[in-house]
């Protein structure tokens, strides 16, 4: 086509054509409408998905807990059971009112022996709830001819609102049983010519009990006299005009051996405990030594009294893995 005929044929077009193909096409929005509501639903499933999933989790589900206690708590499945280590843990019933709950818990040893009436949570127990809340567990219970034990868990809501429908996990890491009790005089100390300058040391302290605390305990002497085993007398004597009486109590991380002394008098009967104790580690930091200090009991009159311990010791612990989830309802596990 010539120049001069593609000009002609160019002057039959209309404007409102150059106008329609210059516009842009407008199913464009409509895309971009379609995918923007793929992403809301990408990020509502990934939103519910995550927690989900976290909760089943637990390294997932600890760092959720420690954001949000609520989501963690809304996402985490019901489990009114669960075995580890050849022992049963189960939700056995609860009793819900207002803002208090009553859980009962019950422990089963479905191998052995090493579930007895002295059995004891060892506070290696975990309460995990979506509000925030006070309570305590204590064994309400021992069923010898199943060797089951049964704890009364008591939550109280601190703000006073209800509680029910929400849910409560409880983890357990270990427990003690088959723990010994010691409570008498102490045969194998003589109060009698107790040294009056006993020697004495400077140490860090784990713990004490007592408004004063002394700035020095006794050096240990070795075994005085074990009145019951992972508990055994290791000095006596005065430091600073005070007399200290110490005990050595073995791995108590795993055995929570410990104990308290008191002077009795030979012939009255009168009974004086302890005015203060502190406590110090061993070399290996597995043991502990713990001097009781008596005021105002001087030397002299020392010879008329004896010493009473009350010893609590066991031969460990036994260690497992045991969760269980449930709504803060009203029920009963057949």
């Amino acid at each position: 086509m010539r120049g001069n005929d593609f000009l002609d044929k160019m002057g039959l077009v209309t404007p409102t054509y150059v106008e329609a193909a210059d516009a842009r096409p407008k199913r464009q929005k409509a895309s971009l409408k379609m995918w923007c509501a793929m992403a809301a639903c990408l990020c509502l499933v990934f939103g519910l998905a995550v927690p989900a999933m976290a909760a089943s989790v637990p390294v997932l589900y600890d760092a959720l807990y420690a954001v949000s206690p609520a989501v963690a708590q809304f996402f985490k499945p019901v489990q009114l059971s669960c075995e580890d280590n050849g022992i049963r843990m189960e939700v056995a019933a609860a009793y819900i009112h207002e803002d208090t709950a009553e859980i009962y818990v019950s422990m089963q040893d479905l191998e052995g022996s090493r579930i007895d009436e002295t059995v004891d949570l060892f506070d290696s127990y975990y309460i995990r709830t979506p509000f925030d809340c006070e309570g305590h567990c204590e064994l309400s219970g021992y069923d010898p001819d199943t060797r089951t034990g049964t704890f009364l868990i008591t939550l109280k809501q601190m703000h006073a609102q209800n509680i029910s429908g929400e849910k409560l996990t409880l983890s357990i890491r270990e427990f003690l049983s088959n723990k010994k009790t010691y409570e008498s005089i102490i045969e194998g100390v003589s109060l009698k010519n107790i040294e009056q300058n006993a020697a004495a040391q400077t140490v860090e302290l784990r713990g004490g009990s007592g408004r004063e605390w002394p700035s020095s305990v006794l050096k240990p002497a070795g075994t005085i006299c074990s009145p019951i085993d992972g508990a055994a007398v290791t000095g006596i004597g005065y430091v600073d005009g005070t007399l200290h009486v110490q005990v050595y109590y073995e791995d108590i991380h795993k055995t929570d051996n410990h104990g308290f002394l008191s002077l009795v008098h030979n012939e009255t009967g009168e009974k004086i405990d302890c005015d203060a104790s502190l406590a110090f580690w061993d070399n290996q930091k597995k043991g502990s030594y713990e001097d009781y200090i008596f005021t105002g009991i001087p030397a002299d009159a020392l010879g008329g009294y004896s010493l009473y311990g009350e010893f609590i010791t066991s031969s460990g612990s036994v260690k497992g893995n045991w969760n269980v989830t449930f709504p803060l309802e009203n029920t009963e596990n057949k």
